[in-house]
Protein backbone atom coordinates (compact mmCIF):
# COMPACT_ATOMS: atom_id res chain seq x y z
CA UNK A 1 0.00 0.00 0.00
CA UNK A 2 1.25 3.49 -0.82
CA UNK A 3 0.78 5.90 2.08
CA UNK A 4 0.88 9.52 1.01
CA UNK A 5 2.24 12.30 3.17
CA UNK A 6 -0.76 14.03 4.66
CA UNK A 7 -1.59 17.67 5.10
CA UNK A 8 -4.25 19.20 7.29
CA UNK A 9 -7.68 19.67 5.73
CA UNK A 10 -8.66 23.27 4.94
CA UNK A 11 -9.15 25.36 8.05
CA UNK A 12 -12.59 26.76 7.22
CA UNK A 13 -15.51 24.67 8.44
CA UNK A 14 -17.25 24.55 5.04
CA UNK A 15 -14.09 23.68 3.13
CA UNK A 16 -13.24 20.98 5.70
CA UNK A 17 -16.72 19.47 5.28
CA UNK A 18 -16.41 19.40 1.48
CA UNK A 19 -12.90 17.91 1.72
CA UNK A 20 -14.06 15.09 4.00
CA UNK A 21 -17.21 14.35 1.97
CA UNK A 22 -15.33 14.22 -1.34
CA UNK A 23 -12.61 12.06 0.18
CA UNK A 24 -15.24 9.66 1.51
CA UNK A 25 -16.89 9.44 -1.93
CA UNK A 26 -13.51 8.69 -3.53
CA UNK A 27 -12.76 6.05 -0.88
CA UNK A 28 -16.18 4.42 -1.43
CA UNK A 29 -15.63 4.24 -5.19
CA UNK A 30 -18.09 6.92 -6.27
CA UNK A 31 -15.19 8.49 -8.20
CA UNK A 32 -12.78 5.72 -9.30
CA UNK A 33 -9.13 6.36 -10.23
CA UNK A 34 -8.74 8.18 -13.53
CA UNK A 35 -12.20 9.77 -13.39
CA UNK A 36 -12.69 13.51 -13.40
CA UNK A 37 -14.44 15.12 -10.46
CA UNK A 38 -17.33 17.44 -11.35
CA UNK A 39 -16.25 20.99 -12.12
CA UNK A 40 -15.96 23.67 -9.47
CA UNK A 41 -19.28 25.25 -10.42
CA UNK A 42 -21.09 21.92 -10.22
CA UNK A 43 -19.49 21.07 -6.89
CA UNK A 44 -20.35 24.51 -5.52
CA UNK A 45 -24.00 23.91 -6.42
CA UNK A 46 -23.99 20.38 -4.99
CA UNK A 47 -22.52 21.41 -1.63
CA UNK A 48 -24.16 24.85 -1.59
CA UNK A 49 -20.89 26.69 -1.01
CA UNK A 50 -18.78 29.19 -2.92
CA UNK A 51 -16.20 28.31 -5.58
CA UNK A 52 -13.52 29.64 -3.24
CA UNK A 53 -14.53 27.02 -0.67
CA UNK A 54 -14.50 24.28 -3.32
CA UNK A 55 -11.06 25.39 -4.49
CA UNK A 56 -9.65 25.15 -0.94
CA UNK A 57 -11.07 21.64 -0.54
CA UNK A 58 -9.66 20.51 -3.89
CA UNK A 59 -6.23 21.96 -3.07
CA UNK A 60 -6.17 19.93 0.16
CA UNK A 61 -7.24 16.77 -1.69
CA UNK A 62 -4.46 17.33 -4.22
CA UNK A 63 -1.88 17.91 -1.46
CA UNK A 64 -2.96 14.64 0.18
CA UNK A 65 -2.57 12.67 -3.03
CA UNK A 66 -6.27 11.97 -3.65
CA UNK A 67 -6.55 13.99 -6.87
CA UNK A 68 -4.37 15.75 -9.43
CA UNK A 69 -5.42 19.14 -10.72
CA UNK A 70 -4.72 19.32 -14.44
CA UNK A 71 -4.78 22.67 -16.17
CA UNK A 72 -7.66 22.85 -18.61
CA UNK A 73 -8.92 19.37 -17.70
CA UNK A 74 -10.06 19.52 -14.08
CA UNK A 75 -9.41 17.33 -11.06
CA UNK A 76 -8.50 13.71 -11.80
CA UNK A 77 -8.84 11.04 -9.11
CA UNK A 78 -5.51 9.32 -8.46
CA UNK A 79 -4.75 5.65 -7.90
CA UNK A 80 -3.62 5.30 -4.29
CA UNK A 81 -2.01 1.88 -4.58
CA UNK A 82 -3.33 -1.48 -3.52
CA UNK A 83 -5.25 -0.97 -0.28
CA UNK A 84 -5.34 -3.83 2.22
CA UNK A 85 -8.68 -5.44 2.89
CA UNK A 86 -10.41 -3.68 5.76
CA UNK A 87 -10.20 -5.57 9.04
CA UNK A 88 -13.59 -6.33 10.55
CA UNK A 89 -14.96 -7.39 13.92
CA UNK A 90 -18.42 -8.58 14.94
CA UNK A 91 -19.90 -6.48 17.75
CA UNK A 92 -21.42 -9.63 19.27
CA UNK A 93 -17.99 -11.17 19.91
CA UNK A 94 -15.73 -8.14 19.73
CA UNK A 95 -13.42 -8.98 22.64
CA UNK A 96 -11.98 -12.28 21.36
CA UNK A 97 -11.74 -10.91 17.83
CA UNK A 98 -9.69 -7.93 18.99
CA UNK A 99 -7.42 -10.29 20.93
CA UNK A 100 -6.91 -12.35 17.75
CA UNK A 101 -6.33 -9.13 15.78
CA UNK A 102 -3.55 -8.26 18.24
CA UNK A 103 -1.85 -11.54 17.35
CA UNK A 104 -2.22 -11.09 13.59
CA UNK A 105 -0.99 -7.48 13.35
CA UNK A 106 2.04 -5.52 14.53
CA UNK A 107 2.28 -2.72 17.10
CA UNK A 108 4.63 0.23 17.53
CA UNK A 109 5.02 1.72 21.01
CA UNK A 110 4.87 5.52 20.97
CA UNK A 111 5.03 6.30 24.70
CA UNK A 112 5.22 4.54 28.06
CA UNK A 113 4.96 6.14 31.51
CA UNK A 114 3.57 5.94 35.06
CA UNK A 115 1.50 8.64 36.71
CA UNK A 116 -1.91 9.78 37.90
CA UNK A 117 -4.77 8.72 35.59
CA UNK A 118 -7.22 11.17 34.02
CA UNK A 119 -10.34 11.56 36.21
CA UNK A 120 -12.55 9.62 33.79
CA UNK A 121 -10.09 6.71 33.76
CA UNK A 122 -9.77 6.69 37.55
CA UNK A 123 -13.56 6.55 37.84
CA UNK A 124 -13.91 3.76 35.27
CA UNK A 125 -11.21 1.65 36.98
CA UNK A 126 -12.58 2.49 40.45
CA UNK A 127 -9.20 3.75 41.63
CA UNK A 128 -8.68 5.59 44.88
CA UNK A 129 -6.93 8.92 45.25
CA UNK A 130 -3.18 8.78 44.77
CA UNK A 131 -3.17 5.49 42.84
CA UNK A 132 -1.03 5.49 39.70
CA UNK A 133 -1.46 3.79 36.34
CA UNK A 134 0.82 2.74 33.54
CA UNK A 135 -0.11 4.67 30.40
CA UNK A 136 1.01 3.30 27.04
CA UNK A 137 0.27 4.58 23.55
CA UNK A 138 0.65 2.24 20.60
CA UNK A 139 -0.16 2.24 16.89
CA UNK A 140 -1.22 -1.08 15.39
CA UNK A 141 -0.68 -1.80 11.70
CA UNK A 142 -1.75 -4.40 9.15
CA UNK A 143 1.25 -4.74 6.89
CA UNK A 144 2.55 -1.20 6.48
CA UNK A 145 -0.87 0.44 6.96
CA UNK A 146 -1.53 1.88 10.45
CA UNK A 147 -5.19 1.34 11.35
CA UNK A 148 -5.54 1.90 15.11
CA UNK A 149 -4.26 4.26 17.80
CA UNK A 150 -4.44 2.62 21.23
CA UNK A 151 -4.03 4.23 24.65
CA UNK A 152 -4.13 1.82 27.59
CA UNK A 153 -4.22 2.49 31.32
CA UNK A 154 -3.34 -0.33 33.77
CA UNK A 155 -3.11 -0.05 37.60
CA UNK A 156 0.54 0.26 38.63
CA UNK A 157 0.70 -2.88 40.80
CA UNK A 158 -0.40 -5.01 37.84
CA UNK A 159 1.67 -3.21 35.22
CA UNK A 160 4.93 -3.60 37.16
CA UNK A 161 4.85 -7.30 36.18
CA UNK A 162 5.91 -6.48 32.62
CA UNK A 163 8.11 -3.84 31.04
CA UNK A 164 8.23 -1.54 28.05
CA UNK A 165 9.87 -4.16 25.83
CA UNK A 166 7.12 -6.68 26.63
CA UNK A 167 4.40 -4.19 25.71
CA UNK A 168 6.11 -3.38 22.43
CA UNK A 169 6.10 -7.04 21.35
CA UNK A 170 3.14 -8.80 23.00
CA UNK A 171 -0.64 -8.26 23.20
CA UNK A 172 -1.68 -6.60 26.46
CA UNK A 173 -4.22 -9.34 27.25
CA UNK A 174 -1.42 -11.90 27.26
CA UNK A 175 0.66 -9.73 29.59
CA UNK A 176 -2.27 -9.28 31.97
CA UNK A 177 -2.85 -13.02 32.11
CA UNK A 178 0.87 -13.60 32.69
CA UNK A 179 0.59 -11.18 35.61
CA UNK A 180 -2.06 -13.39 37.20
CA UNK A 181 -5.10 -11.35 36.20
CA UNK A 182 -8.27 -13.40 35.68
CA UNK A 183 -10.35 -11.35 33.27
CA UNK A 184 -14.06 -11.79 33.94
CA UNK A 185 -15.89 -9.13 31.95
CA UNK A 186 -15.78 -5.74 30.29
CA UNK A 187 -17.90 -2.74 29.37
CA UNK A 188 -17.49 -1.22 25.92
CA UNK A 189 -18.89 1.77 24.06
CA UNK A 190 -18.41 2.78 20.43
CA UNK A 191 -18.86 6.27 19.04
CA UNK A 192 -17.24 8.63 16.52
CA UNK A 193 -14.33 11.05 16.82
CA UNK A 194 -12.12 13.32 14.72
CA UNK A 195 -8.37 12.87 14.42
CA UNK A 196 -6.29 15.27 16.50
CA UNK A 197 -2.90 16.35 15.09
CA UNK A 198 -0.89 13.69 16.96
CA UNK A 199 -3.31 10.88 16.09
CA UNK A 200 -3.49 12.01 12.48
CA UNK A 201 0.29 11.91 12.21
CA UNK A 202 0.48 8.43 13.76
CA UNK A 203 -2.23 6.99 11.49
CA UNK A 204 -1.00 8.71 8.30
CA UNK A 205 -4.27 10.59 7.82
CA UNK A 206 -5.31 14.23 7.82
CA UNK A 207 -6.17 16.17 10.93
CA UNK A 208 -9.93 16.19 11.44
CA UNK A 209 -10.47 12.87 9.64
CA UNK A 210 -13.38 10.81 11.02
CA UNK A 211 -12.48 7.83 13.24
CA UNK A 212 -14.25 5.06 15.11
CA UNK A 213 -13.77 5.55 18.85
CA UNK A 214 -13.95 2.56 21.22
CA UNK A 215 -13.73 2.78 25.02
CA UNK A 216 -13.38 -0.43 27.03
CA UNK A 217 -13.01 -1.08 30.77
CA UNK A 218 -11.91 -4.61 31.68
CA UNK A 219 -12.69 -6.16 35.08
CA UNK A 220 -11.37 -9.20 36.93
CA UNK A 221 -13.43 -11.78 38.81
CA UNK A 222 -13.59 -9.56 41.90
CA UNK A 223 -14.96 -6.62 39.92
CA UNK A 224 -11.71 -4.67 40.00
CA UNK A 225 -10.84 -2.58 36.96
CA UNK A 226 -7.63 -3.94 35.44
CA UNK A 227 -7.45 -2.08 32.12
CA UNK A 228 -8.97 0.96 30.44
CA UNK A 229 -8.58 1.20 26.66
CA UNK A 230 -9.16 4.27 24.51
CA UNK A 231 -8.91 3.09 20.89
CA UNK A 232 -9.27 5.01 17.64
CA UNK A 233 -9.70 3.16 14.34
CA UNK A 234 -9.48 4.32 10.72
CA UNK A 235 -12.89 3.52 9.20
CA UNK A 236 -11.33 2.84 5.80
CA UNK A 237 -9.26 0.01 7.31
CA UNK A 238 -11.45 -1.25 10.15
CA UNK A 239 -15.18 -1.84 10.48
CA UNK A 240 -17.61 -3.18 13.07
CA UNK A 241 -20.29 -5.61 11.95
CA UNK A 242 -23.25 -7.36 13.53
CA UNK A 243 -25.43 -10.23 12.33
CA UNK A 244 -29.11 -9.90 13.25
CA UNK A 245 -32.00 -12.36 13.21
CA UNK A 246 -35.77 -11.93 13.50
CA UNK A 247 -37.27 -13.62 16.57
CA UNK A 248 -40.63 -13.71 18.29
CA UNK A 249 -44.20 -14.15 17.05
CA UNK A 250 -46.66 -11.70 15.48
CA UNK A 251 -46.37 -8.13 16.72
CA UNK A 252 -43.70 -9.24 19.16
CA UNK A 253 -41.23 -10.09 16.37
CA UNK A 254 -38.04 -8.06 16.61
CA UNK A 255 -34.37 -8.03 15.70
CA UNK A 256 -31.77 -9.62 17.98
CA UNK A 257 -28.02 -10.01 17.51
CA UNK A 258 -26.67 -13.47 16.72
CA UNK A 259 -24.19 -14.31 19.48
CA UNK A 260 -21.45 -16.63 18.29
CA UNK A 261 -18.97 -18.58 20.36
CA UNK A 262 -16.68 -16.14 22.13
CA UNK A 263 -13.31 -17.76 22.53
CA UNK A 264 -9.71 -16.85 21.78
Amino acid sequence: MTIHAQTAPPVGGKARRVYLLLREEITNGAFPPGELLPGENRLAETFEVSRVTIRKALEALAADGWIEKKLGAGSVVLERGSSPQALSADLASLMPQIVEMDRATTARLLSFSYGAPPPAVAKALKLGGGEKVQTAVRVRSAGDAPFSHLTTYVPEDIARNYDEADLATQPLFRLLERSGVKVDGAHQSVTAALATPDVADALAISEGSPLLSLRRTVFDASGRGVEYLAALYRPDLFRLEMTLTRVGVGEERHWEPVIGEAGE
